[in-house]
């Protein structure tokens, strides 16, 4: 991977953005993009867009969610001890015995998830139940709930401590690769698009939206506002290519073997057929997914707002995902930006995808 591309990404992985609070991750975003984009704005809540080509047509959003799943402050006891809330898909069971931060107003407070030392459990608990989320307490070292509260305060957003890190084979780790992977793809998409200097007749516009791990909120509002004629969503899927998962439920994903596409529901067949045509002239190896009744992602909400916008979902296999583990291939991923750019110059001036009826 390129060299500037690589720094990006470990910097927008590392910089925290829990759900609700994305606002240092999207300030790292902008900056990087907007020397590729006309213009750059972001709205009420957050969501940021870059616009390359303004005024062209069609109007292709790019689109991708900033936030990661989070904890929350919920209480302090007498101790000093903070008690949490679950802000999106956090696992109990794996949050205990992690070092975690608490963002607060007057900045970052270092604390670990405790965790009773087995010696200190009976031979009864062995099998006892994952802890629930309102189970788990952090660790200050306030000692007294007095010195606690003038540390933190309830509601302050925490983040587990781990970063970004290269394996081998092209193999890389973070803890929040969901689903800043997406927003650096369509940052990486315009960048390509600007410095190839490629004709388009398409207006792009990449956008890093909020709030998806809890709703998929942003990408509501982005799109009823931008009212794009097409929209492609990038965010991360399940690879099944490790032990004990169960290829015939999840399907077979495999890192390394190229992004997924998504077949059926919100995901327009004109516009699946397009990318398709456009990896294989790209020579952009695709692996395939089915969908039930949704995505689980942007997807859902953006193909429905206003009247319809035809969309399609294109994805990067991770491992171990809402872990802090999450795991990677950069060959997959830098195959993304290149596919994006590629389906924004295939469109002709003023392109519809309808289905055929």
């Amino acid at each position: 991977m390129r060299e500037a591309s690589l720094n990006f990404l470990r910097t927008l992985v590392n910089t925290p953005s829990p759900v609700g609070h994305e606002t240092r991750g999207q300030r790292v975003w902008l900056d990087y993009v907007s020397p590729f984009a006309d213009e750059t704005f972001s709205d009420a809540y957050g969501n940021c867009v870059a616009v390359l080509n303004q005024g062209g047509s069609p109007r292709l959003m790019l689109a991708a969610h900033a936030d990661e799943i989070a904890l929350a402050v919920n209480y302090i006891d007498e101790h000093g001890y903070l008690y949490v809330r679950r802000m999106g898909g956090v696992d109990a069971a794996i949050t205990k015995a992690q070092r975690v931060v608490i963002h607060t107003a007057k900045g970052p407070v270092k604390g670990v998830v405790g965790n009773v030392a087995p010696h200190l459990t009976s031979k009864d608990n062995d099998n006892r139940n994952p802890p629930k989320i309102h189970e788990l307490f952090i660790d200050i070292g306030a000692g007294k709930r007095s010195t606690a509260e003038k540390l933190v305060r309830i509601g302050d957003p925490i983040t587990l401590a781990d970063e970004f890190d290269l394996l081998r084979n092209n193999l890389a780790v973070a803890r929040a690769f969901d689903n800043r992977i997406g927003t650096f793809a369509v940052a990486e998409a315009l960048r390509l698009l600007k410095e190839s200097k490629t004709r388009l007749r398409a207006e792009v516009c990449a956008v890093s939206n909020v709030q998806e791990e809890v709703g998929l909120l942003g990408a509501r509002q982005i799109a009823y506002t931008l009212k794009p004629d097409i929209a492609l969503v990038v965010d991360v899927t399940h690879a099944t290519d490790y032990p004990t998962v169960s290829k015939a439920q999840h399907g077979d994903v495999k890192l390394g073997k190229g992004p997924t596409i998504t077949h059926g529901g919100c995901n327009h067949p004109e516009v699946v057929a397009r990318i398709e045509a456009v990896a294989r002239t790209k020579k952009i190896p695709l692996q395939h997914e089915a969908m039930s009744s949704t995505s689980g992602t942007d997807t859902d909400v953006i193909f429905w707002t206003r009247g319809g916008i035809p969309s399609a979902l294109i994805s990067l296999p991770n491992r171990y995902m809402h872990s802090p583990v999450e795991v990677v291939s950069l060959a997959d991923l830098e195959q993304i930006p290149q596919l994006l750019a590629a389906f924004a110059a295939s469109l002709k001036a003023g392109e519809q995808f309808k289905v055929k009826i």
